[in-house]
């Protein structure tokens, strides 16, 4: 009896150990998912000033169809992007053309003093800045996830329960590349 008791004992305590990883990756996933959907609320934000910001330009400078092309295409790529890293490497692609747009109102006094442009310039600088934070968040959440997903003894529940590796929030090496080259603008 008492040899009976000492298993259900292991037993019970063996389950409520497996159960408290279980419970723990749970919520890291979630917090994974919270931020993650942070980051893309603030993405959703950012791409939805674009076609103001365009058009504001665009009444300006009609004749940088290049460079408005181009910021319309990183924005549609960025809108299509689904995945972390899709969503890294387009976002990284619309910040430099952004940064391209930005440079080519610097030629255009009025564009620079237009109300309405200064305006989306400044609304976009505060979502940037969010976007960063939210980013930095998701990330920290991500890999306080997948340490414990794949230390031991939460790499055996974590298997065994279906727990996916989650991907960072990274911009890619295209979308790093393109955010540390300075833009080109030529007259």
């Amino acid at each position: 009896m008492t040899i009976l008791l000492v298993i259900l004992g292991v037993a019970a305590a063996l389950a409520m150990f497996i159960i408290g990883i279980y419970n723990g990756l749970v919520q890291k996933r979630q917090r994974c998912n919270q931020a993650f959907a942070d980051v893309d609320v603030q993405l959703k934000q950012r791409q939805n000033l674009i076609p103001n910001l365009v058009e504001t330009v665009k009444g300006y400078a009609s004749h940088e169809k290049e460079t408005l092309d181009a910021v319309i295409k990183a924005r549609q790529s960025a809108v299509g992007a689904s995945t972390p890293g899709e969503m890294g490497a387009a976002e990284g692609m619309l910040s430099a053309s952004l940064g391209r747009l930005f440079a080519l109102a610097e030629a255009y006094p009025d564009l620079k003093a237009n109300t309405n442009f200064l305006q989306l310039q400044e609304e976009l600088s505060v979502i940037e800045d969010k976007i960063a934070a939210a980013r930095r968040f998701y990330n920290s959440a991500v890999q306080d996830y997948n340490t414990a997903r794949e230390q031991f003894p939460g790499s055996l529940v974590a298997g065994s329960f279906n727990f996916e590796v989650r991907e960072f929030f990274d911009l890619g090496e295209a979308g790093r590349e393109a955010m540390s080259t300075p833009p080109e603008v030529s007259f």
